[in-house]
C-alpha cells in the first residue's frame, strides 16, 4: 500500500496520545523559547502534517501561517472567491485548529497573516478576528510601511500587537528594512510592533542586539536565521554573520518573553529534509544557550 504525506501525517497524529505519554516536545532552553514558523516546512500547508513535522523536530512553539488555517476551514481553491469567503466564514471554523495544537503539546503563539496592499479593511479586520479566535499573542505580517498606517486603527481596536516582518530591501522606503521604516510604523500605533528577522537585519548591516535592547517591548518574536552581511545569502547556521549567540544570550539575560522562531531559508542539502534541517537549527540554538 502506498501512503501519501497526508496519510503519514494522520498516522502520526493518531499516535499522539502515546507520544504525549512519553513526554511533550520541549524547546525552551535557559528560559529562551525556541519555536518555528510553519513556513519552514514548505510546501507542507496541511495543519495535521505541520503538527507532525513540528513534533518530529522536537519543538513546542509555532508561528502558524494563515493559509494553513484557512485551508483547514475550507477556503476556496482556486482563491478567486477568497475575499467573499473571508467576510462570511464563521470564526467557529477556526477553533479546532487551536485544539489540535493544544492536544499535541505545541503552543500556538502567533498567527502569520500577510496583509497585502489590495486587502480591504474588512479583510484586515477578519485577520484580527481570526487571531482572537485562535487565542494567539499577536499577528506577524510581511507588508508595506504604507499598509501599517491602515492596519494601525484595527490593531488599536482589537488591542493585538502586530509584528512587521522586515527583509533587506533597504533601497525601497516602503519596505520594512531600515530603522526609519520601523520608527514610522511605531508612530502610528502602540500596537504596531516588529517581527525582527535577525538574518535579514544583519544582511542590511544593522545591529540586531542593539535594536532588540531598544525595542524589546515592541517585539512579537524574532526570526532566527544566518545570513552574510552586505545583502549576502542565507547560509546554514554558523556560516554567516548573524550574531546568533549574542542575540540568544541577550534574550536569556533579560528574560524577554517573546519566542525566537526558526525560519528555515537556506537551501536544503540534497538528501536532507526541512524537518532534519529545522532540527539541526534547534540543536545549534540549544548549544549556544548551553
Amino acid at each position: 500500500m502506498t501512503y501519501t504525506r497526508r496519510d503519514i501525517g494522520k498516522i502520526a497524529l493518531a499516535a499522539l496520545p502515546l507520544a504525549r505519554s512519553m513526554g511533550s516536545p520541549h524547546s525552551r532552553f535557559g528560559g529562551v523559547n525556541i519555536g518555528v514558523i510553519s513556513y519552514s516546512f514548505r510546501p507542507v500547508t496541511d495543519v495535521d502534517e505541520i503538527i507532525a513535522d513540528i513534533r518530529k523536530a522536537g519543538i513546542d512553539e509555532v508561528e502558524l501561517m494563515s493559509n494553513s488555517v484557512e485551508a483547514f476551514a475550507g477556503a476556496p481553491n482556486p482563491p478567486a472567491a477568497l475575499r467573499d469567503w473571508r467576510l462570511s466564514v464563521s470564526m467557529d471554523k477556526f477553533k479546532p485548529v487551536r485544539q489540535k495544537f493544544d492536544a499535541a503539546g505545541i503552543h500556538l503563539g502567533l498567527l502569520c497573516f500577510n496583509m497585502r496592499d489590495n486587502n480591504t479593511d474588512g479583510e484586515i479586520d477578519y485577520a484580527f478576528r481570526m487571531a482572537k479566535t485562535l487565542g494567539v499573542n499577536g499577528i506577524t505580517t510581511s507588508t508595506t510601511v504604507s499598509m501599517s498606517k491602515r492596519i494601525a486603527p484595527l490593531a488599536d481596536k482589537h488591542k493585538i500587537l502586530v509584528g512587521y516582518h522586515g527583509h533587506d530591501q533597504t533601497a525601497n522606503p516602503n519596505e520594512f528594512a531600515t530603522l526609519e521604516t520601523y520608527a514610522t510604523a511605531f508612530s502610528y500605533s502602540k500596537y504596531n510592533g516588529v517581527n525582527l528577522d535577525v538574518g535579514h537585519f544583519t544582511a542590511s548591516n544593522y545591529d540586531a542586539v542593539a535594536f532588540i535592547k531598544e525595542h524589546h517591548a515592541r517585539i512579537t518574536n524574532l526570526h532566527l536565521k544566518d545570513r552574510k552581511r552586505n545583502h549576502g545569502p542565507n547560509v546554514p547556521w554558523g556560516q554567516g554573520d548573524t550574531p546568533l549567540k549574542d542575540i540568544l544570550s541577550l534574550v536569556r539575560a533579560e528574560k524577554y518573553p517573546f519566542p525566537c522562531n526558526i525560519e528555515l531559508e537556506y537551501p536544503i542539502p540534497e538528501g536532507s529534509t526541512s524537518v532534519a534541517e529545522v532540527t539541526k537549527c534547534l540543536e545549534y540554538a540549544k548549544r549556544l544557550l548551553a
